[in-house]
């Protein structure tokens, strides 16, 4: 025991490094998302993340998005607890057979307009859980999805790059709602 813990003192910790991009880009590409949201709505941007059965690996990469170094809620994005007050449905995992059901009542309960995107592999086609017994598949075998955003997970930044396209297509008069 203590041989481990002289070890520790001497030890460099095993973890990486933190992301280095540019951080003027990360806050232009947040700044239009939130000048883009209230264009087109007024008011900022409101999000629903929905877990269809994911392995976690996408929420984790949400959650970012709400840590001290993207802290998108000083552009206008908050993500709510209820879809009743969401405009944007993010979904992520393979739509598991459990879950088709509740993702079909929270696309009903959220107000329009509204917008879904599918967010990672999974929720395009079912990724590596495509044909198992308990998956029905992809977000849009149960709803319609306006945007996927690929990626196993995608990053924080390719999310906000997404909501930017989708808030100008839906802006331009390109995407229904």
């Amino acid at each position: 025991m203590r041989k481990l813990l002289f070890e520790s003192l001497f030890r460099r910790p095993f973890t990486e490094k933190a992301p280095s991009p540019n951080d003027a880009a990360v806050t232009e590409l947040a700044t239009a998302v939130g000048h883009a949201a209230r264009r087109r709505l007024g008011r900022s941007l409101s999000i629903r993340e929905v877990d269809a059965g994911s392995c976690n690996g996408c929420e984790l990469e949400i959650h970012a998005l709400n840590n001290a170094y993207y802290d998108v809620e000083r552009f206008g994005l908050r993500f709510v607890a209820s879809p009743r007050h969401a405009d944007v449905l993010m979904v992520t995992g393979p739509v598991t057979k459990n879950m088709r059901e509740a993702l079909q009542r929270t696309y009903d309960a959220t107000p329009n307009p509204k917008w879904v995107v599918a967010i990672g592999d999974c929720a395009r086609d079912g990724g590596c859980f495509a044909g198992s017994y308990a998956v029905v598949g992809g977000v849009s075998e149960v709803i319609p999805v306006d945007l996927h955003i690929a990626g196993c997970p995608p990053t924080p930044t390719a999310m906000l790059q997404g909501l930017l396209a989708l808030l100008e297509r839906v802006d331009a008069g390109a995407a229904t709602s």
